[in-house]
C-alpha cells in the first residue's frame, strides 16, 4: 500500500462517485485520489444545480496512513466493504451556507469489475488501470446556497468507481508524442444504469476509425438472486447531438441478449456537470489530479455554466450526464459518460473543430 510496484511518477489509485435525483435537479460528484510517486493526495467535490456548479478542492502532502481516506474538508469513510460507505463534505466555516454533504452510500448490487484498460502513445504506454464499477441507493443530506435537501430512496441514485494503475497526471514533458503523435480521435462512453431489479454496465472506446479499443456490455442482478452476469453483445449507440455541438442530448445503446434477442436501451439525458470543470480532469485549467498545491490546500468556488462559451476547454473533457434509461419497458436511472474529440468517422465527425449539424 505504502510502495506500489512501479517507480512511474503517475502511479495512482482512485475513485470517484456520482450522486443525482431523478429529476435532472442535481448532479453531486465526489472523488478522492492518491498518487503515491508523487506524494500527493487529493479530492473533490462538484454539484451542479441549473446554470451553476459549486465546487470544493482540496490537496496534501499523502501521509502513511493509507486507510485514512480524508482531505481538507473531503473524507470517505468505509463502514463495510463494497456494502456500505460515507461521503462527507464539511461546510465551510467562512461560508456555511455553502456545499456540504453527509451521504450514506449503499450498495444494490454487486461490484462488477470492468475491462482491463490499456492506452499507448507510439510505444509509450500512457495509461493502464483497473476498475471496478457499482450502483446503490443514497441518503443523508446535501447543503448549498442555503438550501438543505434530504436524499431519500427512490427519489436518488448513486454509482460508483474505483481504479488504480498509471495514469497520466500533470508535469509531463510532452516531447516527441506530443509533437508527432496526438491522436486523431477519441471517443469514450461509460455507461452504468441502475434498475429496481437489475444493474447495467456498458463500456466503448473508440479510436478515429471507430475501431474499438475497450468493450463491455454487462447485466448484473442482485447477489442474493442466484443469477449469474449476462454479457449482452457489442454494443452499439445512436447519439443525438445538440445542433452545434458534440453534447448528447438522446441516445439509444443497441445491445444483444444471449439469445441473439436485440435489446434497446434509451437514453434522456436530464443534467450535465463537465468533468474539466471543478472537477480536476483534464484538459481543467486551474488545477488536476495529482498536482502539486502545498500542504493544506482547500479551494472553494463557483462556476457559470450558463454560458458554454465561458469554459472553452470544457468541450474537450469528459462529461458527466445523469439520465434516465428504459430497457424493455422498466425505467432506471444511471450516468452517461461522454466524450468525443477529434476525427471520429462512426459519428461524422471530420476533425477536433467538427459537431453536430
Amino acid at each position: 500500500m505504502k510502495h506500489v510496484a512501479t517507480g512511474d511518477r503517475n502511479a495512482y489509485d482512485r475513485c470517484i462517485f456520482h450522486v443525482f435525483d431523478h429529476a435532472g435537479r442535481a448532479v453531486l460528484i465526489l472523488g478522492l485520489g492518491v498518487y503515491p510517486n508523487a506524494g500527493v493526495i487529493d479530492a473533490y467535490a462538484t454539484l451542479r444545480r441549473g446554470g451553476e456548479l459549486l465546487a470544493v478542492r482540496a490537496s496534501d502532502a499523502l501521509g502513511d496512513d493509507r486507510m485514512n481516506l480524508a482531505v481538507g474538508p473531503l473524507r470517505i469513510t468505509v463502514d463495510t466493504p463494497l456494502r456500505r460507505l460515507h461521503l462527507h463534505c464539511d461546510p465551510d466555516p467562512a461560508d456555511p451556507d455553502g456545499l456540504s454533504c453527509d451521504i450514506t452510500w449503499t450498495a444494490a448490487f454487486p461490484a462488477v469489475w470492468e475491462p482491463h484498460h490499456v492506452q499507448r502513445r507510439g510505444d509509450r504506454l500512457m495509461l493502464e488501470g483497473r476498475r471496478f464499477v457499482q450502483a446503490g441507493t443514497v441518503t443523508g443530506t446535501l447543503t448549498a446556497g442555503g438550501e438543505r435537501t434530504t436524499l431519500t430512496e427512490g427519489e436518488w441514485t448513486g454509482t460508483r468507481d474505483r481504479s488504480w494503475g498509471v495514469r497520466p497526471i500533470p508535469g509531463e514533458d510532452g516531447g516527441r508524442a506530443a509533437a508527432e503523435l496526438r491522436p486523431e480521435g477519441f471517443h469514450w462512453l461509460w455507461v452504468p444504469v441502475r434498475f429496481d431489479d437489475r444493474f447495467l454496465m456498458v463500456v466503448v472506446q473508440e479510436d478515429a476509425d471507430g475501431h474499438r479499443t475497450l468493450n463491455e456490455a454487462l447485466q448484473v442482478f442482485p447477489a442474493d438472486s442466484g443469477r449469474p452476469d449476462v454479457q449482452l453483445g457489442w454494443p452499439h449507440t445512436d447519439i443525438r447531438y445538440r445542433p452545434g455541438t458534440r453534447h448528447p442530448e438522446s441516445a439509444v445503446i443497441h445491445l444483444t441478449d444471449p439469445a441473439r434477442k436485440p435489446l434497446e436501451l434509451g437514453v434522456e439525458i436530464l443534467a450535465s456537470s463537465p468533468l474539466a470543470v471543478g472537477a480536476g480532469y483534464p484538459p481543467a485549467t486551474d488545477w488536476q489530479h495529482g498536482s502539486w498545491q502545498g500542504r493544506g490546500w482547500t479551494d472553494r468556488r463557483t462556476y457559470d455554466l450558463s454560458d458554454p462559451a465561458a469554459h472553452p476547454m470544457a468541450a474537450f473533457g469528459v462529461t458527466d450526464h445523469s439520465a434516465r434509461f428504459t430497457l424493455d419497458g422498466r425505467i432506471g436511472h444511471g450516468i452517461f459518460e461522454h466524450g468525443s474529440f477529434g476525427r471520429h468517422d462512426p459519428s461524422g465527425f471530420t476533425d477536433y473543430g467538427s459537431v453536430a449539424p
